[in-house]
Parts: C-alpha cells; sequence; structure tokens
C-alpha cells in the first residue's frame, strides 16, 4: 500500500524553478490576458454583463469538489427558491455555489481597502460555508486539527495526500502572506505558487479548493493584471482535474514546482482565450439587444431592463415589474414585448397567484459555451 504523500515543509517558496522551461509560456500567458483585460475595459458595467461568467466560475470550482448543479439550475433557483422541484440534496449544491458567488463579491469589497491578506482569506471562508454543509467545520478559522485528502471516510493512513500538521500552520500561512508581497520575477508564476501552496496547506477543514481558485481573480486585480476582478479558471481545471490534482502532488512528492507551473500557464492561456471570447461574445449580445429593444419598446426605461435580464438571466416576473427604476406598468409592457419577440422564453407561464418564470436563453448559452440551456428547458 501507497504511503500518503506528506506536505512539502521547508522548500517554500521555491528555490528550483525552472525559468528556461517556462519560457515559452510566459509571453502568451501574459498576451492572452493582456488581450482579455483590454476586452474588459471595453464593457460598460462588466459587473452586470458577465455576472452569468461569474456564476458559471462558481458552478465549476464547486464541480470539482463534488457538487453537480447547473449555472441554469442556480438561476432558475434564484427566481424561485421555494420551488419543489430541485431534490434537497440539489439545493445543498446550490447553496453552495450561491455562497461561492456571495465569497467572492465580498472579498473583492474588502480589497478595495484592504491588501491581499489573511483577512480577506478568512472572510471569504466565513461566507462560503455559512449555512451550508461543512458549516460546523469552523467557517472563518484555521483547523487546529489533523486533515487529509483521499476518498470519503478514508484513514490517515489511507490518504493520498496529508497537508501542513496544525501545529505548523499558522506559520506556513505568515509565509503565504508575505510572499504574496514579494517582488517575484513573474507574476503569473508567483501566482501559480500562491495557489499551489494554499492547497497543499489546506488551511480550513473544508472549502480549501474554492478558496484557492477565488484567489486567482484576486490577485490578478490587486496587482493590476486585470482591472476587473473576473478571471475564470475553473473551467480548464475542471476539464483536465487529474492533472490538476496529480501536478499539485508532485510538489510535495518530487519537489516538482516547474511543472505545476507550466500547467498553470497553460490554464491561464487557454481560459484568457476562452473568457476573452465569451466576454466579447456577451458584450456583442448586449449591444444588439440594446439597439432592438429601444427600438421595439420606444421607452427611456429599456436600458434598465436589458441590465435586468443580463445579470438575472431567468428571474420571475414579478421581480422584473418590481424593478425600482422602471414605473410597473412600463416594465408589465416591457416585459410582455420581451417576450412576444422571443428575447424571452417562458419556463412557466403564471398561474393563479404564481408569477411566471423567464430566461434569456442567448446569454445563458454564451456564459455555458454551448446550447445547453435550451436542451435543458
Amino acid at each position: 500500500m501507497n504511503r500518503p504523500i506528506q506536505y512539502h515543509y521547508d522548500i517554500f517558496p521555491p528555490s528550483n524553478i525552472d525559468w528556461n522551461c517556462l519560457i515559452p509560456f510566459l509571453g502568451p500567458a501574459s498576451a492572452a490576458l493582456a488581450r482579455y483585460d483590454g476586452t474588459l475595459a471595453a464593457i460598460p458595467n462588466a459587473n452586470v454583463l458577465l455576472s452569468p461568467l461569474t456564476t458559471q466560475e462558481a458552478v465549476l470550482s464547486s464541480k470539482i469538489e463534488g457538487t453537480v448543479a447547473t449555472m441554469g439550475e442556480v438561476f432558475e433557483y434564484e427566481a424561485e427558491s421555494e420551488s419543489n422541484k430541485f431534490s434537497q440534496e440539489r439545493k445543498d449544491d446550490i447553496n453552495e455555489i450561491l455562497n461561492y458567488r456571495k465569497a467572492m463579491w465580498h472579498a473583492i469589497k474588502l480589497l478595495k481597502d484592504l491588501p491581499f491578506c489573511q483577512r480577506v482569506i478568512k472572510e471569504a471562508h466565513h461566507i462560503l460555508l455559512a449555512g451550508v454543509r461543512g458549516h460546523g467545520k469552523l467557517p472563518g478559522e484555521y483547523r487546529k486539527t489533523p486533515n487529509w485528502i483521499g476518498p470519503p471516510g478514508c484513514k490517515i493512513e489511507n490518504a493520498r495526500f496529508v497537508p501542513i500538521s496544525s501545529d505548523r500552520l499558522p506559520e506556513a500561512m505568515s509565509k503565504w502572506e508575505i510572499y504574496i508581497h514579494e517582488n517575484a520575477p513573474d507574476l503569473l508564476v508567483q501566482l501559480a505558487i500562491i495557489h499551489a501552496e494554499f492547497e497543499a496547506i489546506h488551511p480550513f477543514l473544508d472549502g480549501n479548493g474554492r478558496l484557492g481558485r477565488m484567489c486567482v481573480p484576486l490577485f490578478m486585480f490587486k496587482t493590476g493584471l486585470i482591472h476587473t476582478p473576473m478571471f475564470y479558471i475553473s473551467a480548464f481545471f475542471e476539464k483536465n482535474r487529474d492533472e490538476y490534482y496529480e501536478r499539485l502532488l508532485a510538489i510535495s512528492r518530487e519537489d516538482d514546482w516547474t511543472g505545476w507551473c507550466k500547467f498553470f500557464l497553460q490554464a491561464v492561456i487557454e481560459q484568457a482565450q476562452d473568457n476573452q471570447q465569451k466576454a466579447s461574445k456577451i458584450l456583442t449580445l448586449y449591444e444588439n439587444n440594446k439597439r432592438k429593444i429601444i427600438n421595439l419598446t420606444r421607452s427611456q426605461y429599456s436600458i434598465y431592463a436589458l441590465d435586468f435580464i443580463f445579470s438575472r438571466p431567468i428571474f420571475k416576473s414579478s421581480d422584473f415589474t418590481r424593478i425600482k427604476e422602471i414605473p410597473t406598468p412600463t416594465a408589465k409592457r416591457i416585459l410582455l414585448i420581451l417576450r412576444n419577440n422571443e428575447i424571452l422564453t417562458t419556463l412557466r407561464p403564471s398561474s393563479g397567484s404564481r408569477s411566471a418564470i423567464y430566461a434569456f436563453p442567448e446569454l445563458i448559452n454564451i456564459a455555458e459555451g454551448r446550447n445547453l440551456f435550451e436542451a435543458h428547458i
């Protein structure tokens, strides 16, 4: 029986990076990220227009940890959380995804006044675990007991990986925080090391993987690599999940930081390109629908309606008619126009006191990267 891989004591930060191996990836990664950031800069109110991509990142990062809810289900649940359509297990999955998004937003808010530090991580963790599975596992507090990674219910001797011991954890997190603010040769390699070290330390009893991936856009934003904290890397990690874990384990097993950094740079290149394509498609969709809805509604409130359906691509009709910027009669008229012109799809018609539920399929399909949503409904 193989013995568990133990945390790599006393080799952080690494001093053995093979920069010659990484050089072919450094330029393309920086260039791809810069192109994506340029697209971000061209998007008015990116927080609204790209909110479906933020939700998709939460879905995929949580999927790596075992949740199975889709982005469409998340939006539908948000539209009517009291629905009996979802099993309790699926509701638990969705609430974990919603918490991920809330934790991300809270961390972004903190970074306006704070450096990227342990306080930001702890507060994000507290929100991540609030009221969901794992809420009893010390939200916002570092673990004070051992933990290990392996098959569900396995003993430590049967684990695949054993993170740092709890008595050395505070010191390790201090070193991790200090490294965040060091002048490193390359910011993306520094970020690769930051992510890997956080995962290896595994400072919390639960939620470490999601928080570690959340660090990626937060660090990019705080260091100026991107001007809006929206970078979505989990799709690459989820698609290459086995290699993702293997590259992380190889750091502790054989001190292979270079292999991990190469893998991470490849993730940045691919996801920067994918993010840019999706962001460009969303911007085009917004501009096309802006002209269309203005022409159809002849209303001064059309932009408020448009921003609403971009921020909430599945919603109850009653929520739409309560948009504070739009008079209720006007909102009802605009909603009817959007439905009759097939900009919106009816998921559930109104019935008695129950409001109708509508969807904006084009936007959801862009975020999903395929026409999955239409097949779902």
